[in-house]
């Protein structure tokens, strides 16, 4: 398991297990943001399991669930909220990774300039041009 990073405060990953929270918390992250919404995909964790083992791990947890095309304005205000408030660095996932990476470009959108945004996810591995008309 790997974050990939997108600025000095935030990683993001596809979906971790509770088991791996103790990785997280050992590589130095103080908080963890899951975009994922519960009962996704079958077997996954439910963010009451992730914020458990957070918590365990002296972690502090945020759960904001999205799904790709239905991410609204009061998803990116509370990502940007996270952001801003919880401990850094923080390390974010989804079911790829690919959600927290555009949650976290809107989030910063009013306050960084969109080619700065698209090439720092794109040397994350996120491909997020498609984003570039709400940056």
């Amino acid at each position: 398991m790997a974050g990939r990073q997108l600025d000095e405060g935030l990683s993001t990953s596809p979906q971790i297990a509770p088991e791996e929270v103790a990785i997280v918390a050992a590589a130095g992250f103080r908080a963890i943001v899951s975009n994922r919404p519960d009962g996704e995909e079958p077997g996954q964790p439910t963010a009451t399991e992730m914020k458990a083992a957070a918590e365990k791990h002296g972690l502090a947890f945020r759960h904001i669930p999205v799904t790709g095309g239905g991410i609204a304005p009061s998803d990116i205000e509370a990502m940007a909220q996270a952001l801003d408030t919880l401990p850094g660095p923080i390390f974010g996932f989804c079911r790829s990774g690919t959600r927290t990476a555009m949650l976290w470009a809107l989030a910063r959108a009013p306050s960084s300039d969109p080619d700065t945004l698209i090439a720092a996810a794109r040397e994350a591995g996120y491909d997020l041009s498609g984003l570039r008309s709400r940056l």
